[in-house]
């Protein structure tokens, strides 16, 4: 090896000949290490090919997803450390979210929750809606950390926070991303086992992994809520659960025999009932965020189950128009543009009347408030407010505004378009006992 690299040293370099083997061990020391940092949480090195044959609760993977299976324990180890039997050590909480704790991969370096939240590029909508790289690892570090959306809040809400936005945000943000690169994948041609197939594979490891670890996984959170809006089947199963993991078999089987609109399907079937498991969440925790004792507990809770679906939800919320006419109200209108606010014409209850309707020609809603032709005129573009409903939301979910704490909520009216959106019916979000 030292002779082709520096060629063959003449008689009498002996110093040199020591000098350049030195040089020589350095440099392939330095070669090994920089291989070990360069890894990644990108899964195109992972051994695809062994071991198989692992189900995990009706769904058998048909590559090698080991490693990916064991980030739910780091989800786990997580949730201890920052929870108050933990002592609230959020630092070591933050230590496994960041460097990871039991993910290894054959490199020696870790899979970390926090290597995938705050990277770019990532095939989710999380970045898009909120307008920054790695948005999902800024709501969870805010927790972390008690800067943002969690200065000054207690142990408990960061507590919280910490809990649900690494399943919820997190885990949910990671299973949305392996989707979508399955269908990347294949649109390239590669639908393989080792391509398009392992990464749907991952997509049903983040979102449910060992049984071991069930519990701290998206998938039980699907339990828990179909317990509390009676949408579960005689034997507790989920109604959501039991449609997510139909979808996810459906899809790979979709892969395997390379139809790209039955793997789009089963993505989107996924996606709708992640959208009413934390509708159901948004909405069982905001109403009760009129309680004496934790209040703020359950508003934490409520935001990070909101933050799981907020990109999905938000664009298809209430817009709203404002009228001062009417005593500053907004009308929420579904999703509309500005032009809509324009779009309102006033009809007297009867010829030369004073009062009447005021109905908008686009929608055809008629205004609850505005009752004569000047209030109706009241509705002007200029005033158009978007995504009002979602601005609400946010609000009664503010952490920081302890004036939101004390009352119950009910927040459906907010959420009917985008149930709309997805073809969610009343049904499917059941009633909470």
């Amino acid at each position: 090896m030292y002779g082709l690299l520096f060629g063959h040293p003449k008689s009498g370099d002996n110093m040199t000949n020591i000098r350049l083997k030195s040089l020589l061990m350095i440099l392939l020391m330095c070669c090994a290490a920089l291989a070990g940092c360069l890894d990644s949480d990108d899964d195109d090195d992972d051994d695809t090919t062994d071991d198989t044959s692992v189900t995990d609760n009706g769904y058998t993977y048909v590559s090698n997803v080991e490693n990916h299976r064991a980030l739910m324990q780091d989800l786990c180890d997580i949730k201890d450390a920052a929870s108050s039997t933990g002592g609230y050590d959020f630092a070591t909480a933050k230590t496994i979210y960041a460097d990871g704790k039991n993910a290894q991969k054959d490199s020696g370096v870790y899979r970390t929750l926090g290597g995938f939240a705050s990277a770019a590029d990532k095939n989710h909508e999380y970045d898009n809606y909120y307008g920054a790289n790695g948005s999902i690892g800024e709501h969870i570090m805010a927790a972390m950390d008690g800067t943002g959306d969690f200065e000054n809040t207690s142990n408990t809400v960061r507590y919280q926070g910490i809990a649900k936005l690494t399943v919820n945000m997190g885990m949910v943000g990671y299973t949305i991303h392996e989707l979508n690169a399955a269908i990347a994948k294949a649109e390239a041609g590669n639908w393989g086992t080792d391509d398009a197939q392992h990464a749907w594979d991952e997509g049903w490891a983040f979102f449910h992994g060992p049984t071991e670890n069930y519990g701290c996984s998206p998938a039980k959170v699907m339990e828990k809520r179909a317990a509390d809006f009676n949408t579960a089947d005689a034997d507790g199963n989920a109604a959501t659960f039991l449609a997510t993991r139909t979808a996810m078999n459906d899809g790979l089987t979709a892969l395997q025999n390379e139809d790209m609109q039955g793997v789009v399907d089963a993505r989107d079937e996924v996606l709708k009932n992640l959208v009413i498991v934390y509708s159901q969440a948004v909405l069982k925790y905001t109403s009760k965020m009129d309680s004496n004792d934790t209040a703020e507990k359950y508003q934490a809770e409520g935001y990070a189950f909101w933050k799981a679906i907020e990109a999905y939800a938000g664009p298809y919320m209430h817009d709203g128009c404002y009228n001062m006419a009417v005593g500053h109200k907004v009308m929420m209108m579904g999703e509309i543009d500005a032009t809509t606010c324009d779009a309102f014409v006033f009809t007297p209850d009867e010829e030369g009347g004073t009062t009447g309707t005021c109905t908008n020609t686009v929608t055809e809603a008629t205004s609850p408030d505005a009752t004569t032709a000047e209030e109706c005129d009241g509705y002007k573009s200029q005033y158009y407010m978007d995504n009002y409903a979602a601005t609400l939301m946010n609000n009664v979910l503010d952490l920081t505004d302890a004036d939101q704490l004390g009352t119950s909520y009910d927040v459906a009216p907010w959420l009917q378009p985008v149930w709309d959106h997805y073809g969610i019916t009343s049904s499917d979000i059941g009633s909470m006992s």
